[in-house]
């Protein structure tokens, strides 16, 4: 099975209709003789309708495992929102969000769902990247907006000493020795003599490209890639030090992949071939590459972008308190609602056992009484009357409260 993980939610499912097509002699042949951009365009997936009967039957099923693991996905989605079971669930319609797969069929797998399957990957992938920037970028301004928040509570003398221990740690983390382009002569230099123990002055491409290539599959894929850049990164970031953010060392990380896919990955297939990094380690930048700007020199955000999360932070906490207060009132008015509720009952209670006191003892009330019990009588079901009226919403939340 393909070793690369994705990092996409179907990533299982796309790695194993791979696997399952390249065991057919036709397709596997037709894979790797199809330009990248015919693959996009849809060429390859007519193809299916050439594979063979046993690799046809494994897809069908693969599919309808799939399609089952979605439903169990979208059921538990429900429960966690709050579904209660009882509500009739139209898996079609919820299915359409995972346009990855044709949802009208989920018996059998056509040409259709390969068409789908490679156009989803092949945007997904695309976006990948962008969704982790973005999440790293919240993470950075959050980190910043917490720090001035902790300023807050602080007094003068403890916020100077609180600024002047983050400025000697934003120097200490900077103080590291000189970090090599990322795909650079030096750089892979570097990893051929100290991971693998080689003379550097042996240094070959095409055996440091075998010796890399862990899969063994002809290319670099982006796990592969990331690996290399491990040296590099272990001279500025230590998970022991105070001043090293080890979620900023794979930011890092993914901005080094992400430069050399650029630089090197020609067909944009999101794999490094071996003719693409014998044609790179040609270039000029190869051997004179422009020193490589670390995360601490370039800011993951601009201060307008820092404003605008902090103005939609304090909107939302604006929001909350607003709910915060809304929901009181509901409480304050489902305890005023039990109150007179206990109240009431407490009345007919009294009415019920003055009743049955009379009762018992058998006495006919003096006329003058008689139409004392009659009002008392009235009232009573006066009492009864208004106990049912509530609201069956009310009773509910009075239910919940007690």
């Amino acid at each position: 099975m393909t070793a690369a993980d994705t990092g996409l939610h179907y990533d299982r499912y796309l790695r194993e209709v791979i696997d399952f097509l390249e065991k057919d002699q036709h397709f596997r042949e037709k894979l790797h003789n199809t330009d990248m951009e015919d693959i996009k365009q849809g060429k390859l997936a007519k193809e299916l309708d050439f594979v063979s009967h046993h690799v046809r039957t494994k897809l069908d099923e693969l599919k309808r495992q799939e399609v089952n693991r979605l439903r169990t996905l979208i059921k538990a989605k429900q429960d966690l929102e709050g579904g209660n079971g009882m509500l009739s669930v139209d898996h079609q319609a919820l299915l359409k969000q995972f346009e990855y797969l044709n949802h009208m069929n989920p018996h059998t797998f056509e040409v259709d769902d390969l068409d789908r399957l490679i156009k989803s990957a092949t945007n997904d992938l695309e976006n990948y990247d962008k969704e982790r920037h973005d999440e790293f970028k919240k993470y950075e301004m959050m980190k910043e907006h917490d720090r001035r928040e902790h300023l807050k509570t602080l007094d003068e003398d403890e916020r100077k000493k609180e600024e002047e221990h983050y400025e000697e740690m934003r120097k200490k983390h900077a103080d590291h020795p000189k970090v090599n382009h990322p795909g650079s002569h030096n750089q892979l230099k570097e990893v051929w003599e100290e991971a693998d123990g080689l003379d550097p002055e042996d240094f070959d491409p095409k055996t440091f490209f075998n010796l890399h290539d862990t899969n063994g599959d002809g290319f670099f894929d982006e796990q592969e890639l990331e690996a290399l850049f491990t040296k590099e990164l272990e001279k500025m970031y230590d998970p022991t030090n105070e001043e090293d953010d080890m979620v900023e060392m794979e930011e890092e990380r993914l901005r080094m992949r992400e430069h050399v896919m650029n630089e090197v990955d020609s067909n944009k297939d999101r794999l490094v071939s071996l003719d693409e990094f014998l044609v790179a380690t040609k270039k000029k930048e190869f051997l004179e590459p422009d020193s490589w700007e670390t995360l601490e020199q370039n800011q993951a955000y601009t201060d307008e972008e820092m404003r605008e999360f902090e103005e939609h932070l304090a909107q939302q906490e604006q929001d909350l308190n607003l709910k915060a207060v809304d929901l009181q009132k509901q409480r304050d008015e489902l305890e005023r609602q039990q109150e007179q509720l206990n109240a009431q009952k407490v009345e007919l209670q009294q009415a019920v056992e003055h009743m049955e006191r009379l009762k018992s003892q058998k006495v006919e009330p003096p006329p003058e009484v008689h139409g004392e019990c009659r009002l008392r009588h009235f009232v009573c079901l006066l009492i009864v009357v208004s106990f049912y009226r509530l609201t069956s919403d009310n009773v509910k939340l009075f239910l919940c409260y007690s």
